[in-house]
């Protein structure tokens, strides 16, 4: 009898895979959770939290409010009652903050409502954070994990930790095109190549990015708002910054109409005219100079860099061939979302990308598929950039 009570108890204690098991399965949640926030906190991370009671239940769920507060944990926290928090675990996708901002530091938090044990996916690389809500945390006698599922909830960081590490945002190109490869006719008139789901799903895409970079040939020949326009997420619409080195955007053109719906910047040279400047800053557009590169063109490193400051952690390019190319060769391309129609057009249409002159491919593809599937008769593939790797 006493051989079966130890046996029993021994197979009652979880080992470390089951343990860790048990962890992604609830950072996944946290992790789901965070994707709620994605093109929506400004300058903050778009953060997810799941806190798990001492018994193993679900007590809440949190993620960054709009406009990056309240923070993820908080918001968790203030879901579940302060009984059931004491011993409880909390899933955090990013390392909780220590320092005061406009709120206290949700390390503190975590501490103040007796959180047992928390999990953090990621590392924040803030270096007002950077390791110092993790000492805070083991300091107060709260055990701490990290790491669990951190390449799937960097999907989501994406942006904020390249804007932190990189001083840019994270780039992904968006591209329509015919099967092989075009982006339009030979005329040029604009002409739907995808169906009504795959236009629904790049405002979508619109909606969970914080910027979206274009030139001024794309405003030129097709006139776009670059607003979200799906029901119920016409407020998610992302910043618009456009380049446009001699000010020709119109005052009437849909993108100086919409400025109401989304911000409006217009990246252009030195000595452009003072009245192009004033006709388009009285109707409310905001303007910034560019250095120009050694071809005569905006440089795009820079103009990255003026992104990033103002707070975008996550733009998306829709533009045409010119502007992608120089992208590509920049190294500023991190995501390739390449939406295909089954047309075939010919080789005298106007195609994605121009001439990169390349004389050798590399011995690995410089991007990867993730993901990839289909809306109506379009199929969409999700590409991620290999990095280090080439």
């Amino acid at each position: 009898m006493r051989r079966l009570w130890i046996k029993n108890l021994v197979t009652d204690i979880p080992t470390v895979q089951q343990i860790y098991n048990t962890d992604c399965r609830w950072m996944r949640v946290a992790i789901a959770a965070s994707r709620r926030s994605e093109g929506r906190t400004a300058e903050n991370p778009p953060v997810g939290c799941a806190i798990v009671s001492a018994a193993g239940q679900l007590l809440s769920v949190g993620h960054t409010g709009r406009g990056g507060r309240p923070h993820a944990e908080t918001e968790a926290m203030a879901k579940s009652s302060t009984e059931l928090l004491a011993g409880a675990t909390a899933y955090v996708t990013l390392e909780p903050c220590a320092h005061k901002g406009q709120t206290g530091p949700c390390a503190d938090a975590l501490i103040a409502q007796k959180i047992a044990r928390v999990v953090i996916a990621v590392v924040d690389p803030d270096k007002r954070v950077n390791g110092a809500g993790i000492k805070r945390l083991r300091t107060a006698g709260i055990a701490v994990e990290v790491g669990v599922c951190a390449a799937e909830a960097k999907r989501v960081l994406a942006g904020f930790l390249m804007r932190v590490k990189m001083s840019r945002p994270f780039v992904t190109w968006k591209t329509a095109t015919s099967l092989d490869g075009m982006i339009a006719l030979a005329d040029g008139q604009k002409r739907w190549l995808t169906g009504l789901e795959m236009r629904r799903y790049v405002h979508l895409l619109r909606s969970r990015t914080d910027g979206l970079l274009s030139a001024i040939g794309t405003v030129l020949a097709d006139d776009p708002e670059f607003t979200c326009r799906l029901p119920g997420l016409s407020d998610d619409g992302p910043a618009r910054f456009i380049l446009d080195t001699n000010l020709r955007t119109p005052v009437s053109s849909a993108l100086v109409k919409t400025r109401d719906k989304a911000p409006l910047t217009l990246f252009h040279r030195e000595g452009v005219p003072c009245d192009r400047k004033t006709a388009l800053t009285d109707a409310g557009v905001t303007l910034a100079e560019l250095p120009l590169d050694a071809d005569g063109r905006l440089d795009l490193p820079v103009a990255m860099k003026a992104v990033a400051a103002t707070g975008c952690n996550h733009i998306m390019v829709e533009a045409g061939a010119s502007l992608s190319s120089s992208l590509f060769s920049h190294n500023l391309i991190d995501r390739i979302v390449w939406m295909q129609s089954s047309h075939l057009i010919g080789g005298d249409a106007i195609p994605a990308i121009h001439s990169m002159s390349m004389l050798a491919l590399p011995d690995r593809a410089h991007y990867m598929v993730q993901e990839e599937g289909r809306l109506g008769d379009d199929r969409w593939f999700v590409l991620n950039r290999r990095y280090g790797e080439n």
